[in-house]
C-alpha cells in the first residue's frame, strides 16, 4: 500500500515537472522562431516565411512595422491577439488563452503567439508520456513484491501454525531444518525460550508437589493435636496438648513464611529493582537481631569487620539471605561456640564469610543441602528444609555463588558467598 501511493505520488509529481519542462520547451520555441527572422527591415509581404519550426498549424506569425500597419499575418483570419508589449505575455481573447512573444527586429515588430489549449494539449501529452513508464512499472512491482515477500514470509507462516496448533503443555523444540538464515534465529530464540519455560515449569510442578508432601506432616500433626486436646480429661492434659498444637502451629507457619519467601526470591519472579547496599551494614543488621538468640544459646556471635563492603542489590533479599545463613549456624553450632560474620573485599568481589564451630557438612552432601525440602540432621536439630534453597535462590538473582568450606582449623563450616565483580 505504501508503495503504490508512493508511486503514484511520485508519478503525479514527473507528470506536473514534465508539463513545466513542456511549457518551457513551447516558450524557447516561440523565442527561436522569432529570431530565426532577419533583422533588416520589412516591407509588405505576400508570400508566408517557411516554418521553421514545425508548428504552423499552431504558431501565428504577425509582422508589423514602424507606422503600426501589419506587413505580414502567417493565418489569415486567425483570432491571434496583437498585443505590442515586448517579450512574453499571456493575452486573454474571446476564443481563449494565447501565449505571446514580441520582439523588435529592425524597424519592425514581430509577435508570435500560440493557443494555450493547443500548448497544454501537447504539454499534458508530453507528460503523460514520460509519465507512462512508471505507472506500466508500478503493478510489475507490485506483483514482484507480493512474490517475494510471499515466499519470504512462508516459513515464518509455518512456524506461526506449527506454534498455533500446539497445547499449552507442547514444549518440545520447533522443527529448524530447512529454514532461511534470515529466519533461523527466531526459531533458535523460541526454542530457547520453550526450553526455560519447561525447566521453570518443571521446578513449579516439583515446588508445589514437595510442598504440599511437606505441609501434610505439619498439618496432620495439628490435627491430631487438636483431637488430643479434645479428648482430654484434666487440665494438665489439656494444657500439654495445647503446648503441642502451639509447636505444631508454629512449625507449620514456619514453613509457609519460607515458601513465600523462596516463591518471591524465585529469578523469574523477583522484579525489585537493585540499589547501591553496604554488605556490611546489612551483616550489621542480622547480627543485631538474632543476637539474643545466639545469647540464649551461649553462643559468641559477633562482626570481625567494619570496613564497608558496597554491592548492588535488594537490600530486603539480602537480609534474608544473610539471616538465613546465620540461623543455620545458630542453630546447628553446640552450646558454647562460636559464630563470626565477615564482609570483605577479595581481588575485586565483595564477599561474605560466616564461620562457626559446629558440625560442618559432609563434601559428599555440600550438593544436596541446596536442594528443596533437603535436611542435613545434626544433633537432632530439625527444620523446613527451606534456608539454604532460598540462599541460593537470592544469591543466584544476585548473580552470586555460594562456598561451603572447613571452618577455621579444619572445625566448623565456612560459609562464602562471592559476589560478581561491579
Amino acid at each position: 500500500m505504501g508503495l503504490s501511493v508512493s508511486t503514484i505520488v511520485a508519478a503525479f509529481a514527473v507528470y506536473a515537472r514534465a508539463r513545466e519542462e513542456a511549457r518551457s520547451l513551447f516558450d524557447y520555441q516561440l523565442q527561436q522562431m522569432a529570431a530565426a527572422f532577419p533583422h533588416e527591415g520589412f516591407g509588405p509581404i505576400t508570400a508566408p516565411f517557411p516554418d521553421e519550426a514545425g508548428m504552423g498549424d499552431v504558431v501565428v506569425v504577425q509582422i508589423w512595422g514602424e507606422n503600426g500597419a501589419q506587413l505580414y499575418l502567417s493565418r489569415p483570419g486567425s483570432p491571434a491577439p496583437q498585443s505590442m508589449d515586448i517579450g512574453f505575455s499571456t493575452v486573454s481573447t474571446p476564443d481563449g488563452s494565447w501565449r505571446v512573444f514580441s520582439a523588435i527586429t529592425g524597424n519592425s515588430i514581430i509577435q508570435v503567439s500560440q493557443p494555450m489549449s493547443v500548448r497544454e494539449e501537447l504539454a499534458a501529452s508530453m507528460a503523460l508520456r514520460t509519465m507512462l513508464p512508471l505507472l506500466i512499472t508500478l503493478p510489475v512491482l507490485i506483483v514482484l513484491i507480493w512474490v517475494t515477500v510471499g515466499r519470504g514470509l512462508k516459513p515464518l507462516n509455518e512456524v506461526a501454525a506449527a506454534v498455533g496448533k500446539r497445547s499449552a503443555d507442547a514444549l518440545q523444540p520447533l522443527p529448524d531444518h530447512r529454514l532461511p538464515r534470515e529466519v533461523k534465529p527466531l526459531v533458535t530464540a523460541l526454542n530457547d525460550l520453550l526450553l526455560r519455560l519447561g525447566r521453570s515449569l518443571s521446578s513449579q510442578r516439583s515446588f508445589i508437589a514437595d510442598a504440599a508432601h511437606e505441609l501434610r506432616t505439619p498439618l496432620t500433626a495439628v490435627k491430631l493435636q487438636i483431637q488430643l486436646a479434645e479428648r482430654a480429661v484434666t487440665d494438665a492434659e489439656r494444657a500439654a496438648a495445647f503446648v503441642r498444637l502451639k509447636g505444631g502451629t508454629e512449625r507449620a507457619t514456619h514453613l509457609v513464611a519460607q515458601l513465600l519467601t523462596l516463591a518471591r526470591n524465585e529469578p523469574e519472579a523477583a522484579s525489585q529493582p537493585f540499589i547501591p547496599v553496604d554488605l556490611t551494614d546489612v551483616a550489621r543488621q542480622v547480627i543485631a537481631e538474632q543476637a539474643p538468640i545466639a545469647e540464649a544459646k551461649n553462643l559468641e556471635l559477633g562482626l570481625s569487620s567494619s570496613t564497608p563492603v558496597p554491592i548492588n542489590g535488594d537490600p530486603v533479599a539480602l537480609r534474608t539471605m544473610v539471616g538465613n545463613l546465620v540461623i543455620n549456624a545458630i542453630h546447628y553450632t553446640p552450646s558454647g561456640g562460636a559464630i563470626d560474620v565477615e564482609a570483605i573485599t577479595q581481588n575485586g568481589q565483595a564477599c561474605l564469610v560466616i564461620n562457626d564451630t559446629g558440625p560442618g557438612i559432609p563434601a559428599a552432601e555440600r550438593e544436596r543441602v541446596f536442594d528443596r525440602f533437603y535436611r542435613h540432621e545434626t544433633a537432632g536439630v530439625t527444620g523446613s528444609g527451606l534456608g539454604l534453597a532460598i540462599v541460593q535462590k537470592i544469591a543466584q538473582r544476585h548473580g552470586a555463588s555460594v562456598e561451603f568450606g572447613e571452618g577455621p582449623g579444619g572445625r566448623g563450616l565456612r560459609v562464602t558467598v562471592r559476589f560478581p565483580r561491579e
